[in-house]
C-alpha cells in the first residue's frame, strides 16, 4: 500500500457525490456512503420497500433519561444502516432546545447540555457498535432555524464552552467518526471556517481525532475552510475544496501539511467504518425495542386520583377523541424525514385491539387532523408486490412524456415527497425526468371534496382521467427550498359519490440536478362544527375519554421556527368542549417540544408522548392499559408564560446577529435565577409506581471527583422506574448527574451517581474549580430537590 499523492490528498477533501466520499484504492482508502439521521436512516432511498425503522425523536429519547436504552436505539439505527449499505450517519443532533420556538427542537435531546451530551454519547456508542460511524451535528449553536445559513450567533466564551460545546465534547470523547459543522456563523466566523472551534478547542484541547465535515453546501471559501480546520466538504462534486485545495497550496495560501492532515482524517474515517459490520436486529426484536423506547419517553405530568391506567377488565365505554388518534405526528418535517414501514398501526387501531374484548370504543377526530395539507387516504393503484395496502403507487420515468414502462416503482403512504435529484449517484432519481403517483379513493360521504396539489416542477392532477388541477411552470432554483418549506398548494372542488371508487393520478415533470418536492391532499365534505359536535356527543356517552391532541409533521420543520407555543386554536376549543362534556378525560399530547399547557387544569391526566416513532400506537395502548408505565421525565422546561422562557425570540437583529443574551441561564437555570416557577419543571414526571429515597450520601471532592449514593425503594405494587437527579446551584443551578433505576414492586437498590471533576469546573480563561464548599442536591426535578448532608470541598 502506498501513500496518497498530493493530488489524491486534495481530492479526498471533497465528496465524490451527494452521499459518497472519494476513494483511492491504491492507497487502501475506500469510499464511504453516508445518510442523514437521527430518527433512522434517511436519504439515499431508492425504493419504499427499503424502508428504515422510525425511532422516537431525540426529545422523546431525552425524556427517557436512560443511557442504556438510548444506546440500544442507536444500535438499532446502526443495524438499519448496515442493512442498507450505509457507512456513516449524520447524527445525533446534539444542539440544545434553547427556545421552545426552535423548528428542529424535536431533534434535540434536551435543553440541558449534560443530559444531551451523555445521551448523545450513548447513541453514538450504540450506533458505532455496529460498525457504522456517527457524524454528530451541528457544530455549533445551530439551535434555531431562522436565517440559519446567514445568522451570526453571538456567544461569550464561558457559555460557549460550558453549555453549547459540552455535548460535542462528550461526543468527541465517545469517539464519534466526525463532527458536522453548522451553516451559521459563530462570533463572526462561518462555523465551517471557525479555527477557534475546530482547531483550538476540538483538536488541541479535546484531542479530537475524527473528521470535520461540512453540512451540505455549507462551505464558503477554499482558504477559510482549510485554514479553519475543515477536512471534508460535502456534498460532491467539489465546490471549494477537492482540486481547489491543491490550487490553494500552489498559490501559497495553504500549507501542504494542512491538506495532507485533512486527507488523513478522511482516510482514517473511511478505513475505520467500511470494515466489519454487525448483524441488524430482527423485525420483532426491533419493533419490541421501539415500543419500549416510545413508552420510556412518555411523560406523565398529571394523574389526579390515579386516573391512569385505564385497566381493561370490565365493561365500559371509552371515547377516543382527537385528530392525533388516527393521524398522529410520528416525526417532524426535515430533509432527514424517514421512509417508515407501510401500514403503521395508529393509536386508535392499537387501542381498539387492546380494549376491544373489554370495552366499547367510540372514536371521533373532533377537528381536521391536517388543517394545512390534508392526507391522501387512498389504496395503491396497482400491486407491486411490496405488501403495502395504503398509499399512492409512485412510478419513475426516464422521460418527461412518461412513455414506456417506469424505471422503478414504490408505494408511499404520505402526502409529501422530497427527492435530492440529480446531484448524487442513485440512478433512478438522477435519470428520471417525470413521476406519476396514483391511487384509488372511495368517498365515505357524497358531496363536494377539495383536492390539493403543489410541487417544485410542472404538476397536474386527474380524477378518473379528468384534469382538475394543473401548474406548468417549474420553480426557480432560488425558491426551491422555500417552496418545500411552505408547501404551497393549489386547490379545486370535485363532486364524489359515497361508495364509488375514483382513480386519482398526479403527474410531476421536472428538470434534474435540483432538490424536488411534490405534495397533494384530499379533504372530505365534513364541517368543523359537525366534527366538534360528534366529538362532544361521544364524550358525553363515555365512561372515560382519551383525548389525543397534538401537531402535524409540518408543525416542526427544518429551516423554519415557530411563531408561538400554542396548539392550534381548533384543538384548544376541542379540549375545552370535551372536558366540559366529560371531565373524566386523559389528555395525550403528541407534541415534539416545550409548548403551552395552560389548559391542563381541565383534565385529571396529562401525558406527553413527543414524536414517538413508528410504534406509537402499540406503545400508547400498552401504557393506557397499564401493561407498561410511562417512563419519561421532562427534558425541557414548560414555562407558565411565554415571557418566562430565558430565550424565546429567535429572530436575528438587523445586522444578522442573534445574541445569546441568556448566557449560562438556559432553560431551567434562567427560571431559577429569576425565582420564576415553571408550569412543569425540568426533570418532572412520574409513572405508575411510587418510590422513596433514603440513606443519601455524598463522598469525594471536587478536584478528585465525587459520588452521590441513595437507596431507592419501589413502594408500590407495580414495576416502574425512578430517575435520581443531582444538582448544584453555584454559580448557577446545574444538573451534574442522574441515574434511571428500574425496580420491581417492593424492590430496593442503591443508586450510585459518579460526578467527575468537570462537573465542578467553570471557564475563566481556563478551567477552574468552583469555590468551595459546594452544596449538592438530590431530587426528582429542578424544583423538587433537597440538599444533601455535607458539602464538597476542593
Amino acid at each position: 500500500m502506498r501513500e496518497p499523492t498530493p493530488e489524491e490528498q486534495a481530492a479526498l477533501t471533497a465528496g465524490a457525490a451527494m452521499w459518497r466520499t472519494v476513494s483511492v484504492p491504491e492507497a487502501n482508502i475506500p469510499a464511504c456512503t453516508m445518510a442523514d439521521g437521527p430518527m433512522g436512516v434517511a436519504s439515499g432511498r431508492v425504493d419504499e420497500r427499503d424502508v428504515s425503522r422510525l425511532t422516537p425523536c431525540p426529545t422523546a429519547l431525552g425524556a427517557s433519561w436512560d443511557e442504556a436504552l438510548v444506546a440500544r436505539v442507536g444500535a438499532l439505527v446502526g443495524g438499519d444502516a448496515v442493512r442498507r449499505g450505509i457507512d456513516l450517519i449524520l447524527a445525533p443532533n446534539i444542539n440544545l432546545a434553547r427556545s421552545p420556538l426552535a423548528g428542529r427542537a424535536f431533534e434535540y435531546f434536551s435543553e440541558d447540555p449534560w443530559l444531551t451530551g451523555l445521551l448523545g454519547a450513548a447513541w453514538i456508542r450504540g450506533l458505532q457498535s455496529t460498525g457504522t460511524g456517527a457524524i454528530a451535528k451541528h457544530l455549533v449553536c445551530n439551535d434555531s432555524e431562522t436565517d440559519r445559513d446567514r445568522m451570526n450567533a453571538v456567544v461569550d466564551e464561558r457559555t460557549l464552552r460550558e453549555v453549547y460545546l459540552l455535548p460535542f465534547e462528550l461526543a468527541a470523547k465517545a469517539g464519534c467518526a466526525g463532527l458536522l459543522t453548522a451553516y451559521n456563523r459563530l462570533n463572526g466566523d462561518w462555523c465551517a471556517e471557525s479555527r477557534h472551534v475546530m482547531t483550538h478547542i476540538c483538536r488541541q484541547d479535546w484531542k479530537f481525532s475524527g473528521a470535520f465535515v461540512s453540512d451540505w453546501f455549507g462551505t464558503h471559501s477554499t482558504v477559510g475552510s482549510l485554514a479553519g480546520g475543515l477536512d471534508l466538504e460535502m456534498p460532491g462534486p467539489a465546490r471549494f475544496l477537492g482540486p481547489k485545495s491543491a490550487g490553494a497550496i500552489a498559490a501559497g495560501d495553504i500549507q501542504a501539511a494542512r491538506v495532507r492532515d485533512a486527507a488523513a482524517h478522511v482516510a482514517d474515517m473511511a478505513r475505520r467504518f467500511t470494515g466489519a459490520k454487525a448483524s441488524p436486529l430482527g423485525t420483532q426484536q426491533a419493533e419490541d425495542l421501539l415500543v419500549e423506547a416510545s413508552a420510556a419517553g412518555f411523560t406523565l405530568l398529571k394523574n389526579d386520583g390515579d386516573f391512569l391506567p385505564l385497566v381493561p377488565g370490565r365493561d365500559r365505554i371509552v371515547a377516543v377523541i382527537g385528530p392525533n388518534a388516527a393521524s398522529p405526528c410520528y416525526q417532524g418535517g426535515t430533509f432527514a424525514k424517514i421512509a417508515a414501514k407501510p401500514d403503521v398501526i395508529s393509536p386508535i387501531e392499537a387501542i381498539r385491539a387492546r380494549y376491544g374484548d373489554y370495552a366499547t370504543i367510540l372514536f371521533e377526530p373532533g377537528v381536521d387532523p391536517q388543517p394545512r395539507l390534508p392526507a391522501m387516504p387512498v389504496l395503491p393503484a396497482r400491486d407491486i408486490g411490496d405488501g403495502c395496502t395504503r398509499g399512492m403507487t409512485i412510478e419513475y420515468f426516464a422521460s418527461q412524456d412518461m412513455a414506456g414502462d417506469p424505471v422503478a416503482s414504490e408505494t408511499r403512504d404520505t402526502n409529501s415527497l422530497v427527492w435530492f435529484v440529480g446531484v448524487h449517484d442513485l440512478g433512478v432519481f438522477a435519470t428520471a425526468a417525470s413521476i406519476r403517483a396514483s391511487g384509488l379513493y372511495t368517498a365515505a360521504k357524497s358531496g363536494p371534496h377539495r383536492v390539493y396539489l403543489g410541487g417544485t416542477g410542472a404538476v397536474r392532477m386527474l380524477v378518473d382521467g379528468v384534469e382538475v388541477l394543473r401548474r406548468d411552470e417549474e420553480v426557480a432554483a432560488s425558491d426551491t427550498m422555500g417552496k418545500l418549506k411552505r408547501g404551497d398548494a393549489d386547490e379545486a372542488e370535485i363532486m364524489l359519490t359515497a361508495g364509488r371508487a375514483v382513480r386519482i393520478v398526479v403527474e410531476f415533470r421536472y428538470t434534474p440536478a435540483r432538490v424536488q418536492g411534490l405534495w397533494y391532499g384530499l379533504r372530505g365534505p365534513d364541517s368543523a362544527q359537525a366534527m366538534l359536535s360528534r366529538a362532544v356527543d361521544a364524550a358525553r356517552a363515555a365512561d372515560a375519554v382519551i383525548l389525543v391532541v397534538g401537531e402535524t409533521s409540518d408543525s416542526s420543520v427544518e429551516s423554519k421556527d415557530r411563531s408561538d407555543t400554542h396548539l392550534a386554536a381548533s384543538q384548544i376549543l376541542l379540549i375545552e368542549a370535551v372536558t366540559k362534556a366529560n371531565p373524566r378525560t386523559a389528555i395525550i399530547a403528541n407534541v415534539g417540544h416545550a409548548f403551552d399547557t395552560s389548559w391542563d387544569h381541565r383534565a385529571p391526566a396529562l401525558m406527553l408522548t413527543w414524536y414517538p416513532g413508528q410504534e406509537f400506537g402499540p406503545a400508547l395502548a400498552c401504557v393506557l392499559a397499564g401493561d407498561r408505565e410511562p417512563g419519561g421525565r421532562l427534558p425541557v422546561t414548560i414555562a407558565a408564560e411565554e415571557a418566562d422562557y430565558p430565550a424565546f425570540s429567535l429572530k436575528p437583529d438587523a445586522q444578522g446577529d442573534l445574541h445569546y443574551a441568556d448566557g449560562m441561564l438556559i432553560g431551567y437555570r434562567g427560571l431559577h435565577a429569576r425565582n420564576t416557577v415553571p408550569r412543569h419543571a425540568f426533570g418532572a414526571g412520574f409513572g405508575y409506581a411510587r418510590f422513596t429515597y433514603t440513606e443519601a450520601e455524598l463522598t469525594g471532592s471536587m478536584s478528585g471527583g465525587a459520588a452521590v449514593s441513595v437507596m431507592v425503594r419501589n413502594v408500590s405494587d407495580v414495576e416502574g422506574s425512578a430517575v435520581v437527579q443531582i444538582y448544584r446551584d453555584v454559580p448557577e443551578l446545574t444538573l451534574i448527574g442522574f441515574s434511571k433505576v428500574h425496580l420491581s414492586p417492593g424492590e430496593s437498590r442503591r443508586a450510585v451517581i459518579d460526578l467527575p471533576r468537570r462537573r465542578f469546573e467553570t471557564w475563566r480563561d481556563g478551567w477552574h474549580l468552583i469555590e468551595a464548599p459546594l452544596p449538592v442536591f438530590v431530587g426528582t426535578s429542578s424544583v423538587n430537590r433537597q440538599e444533601l448532608p455535607g458539602s464538597l470541598m476542593a
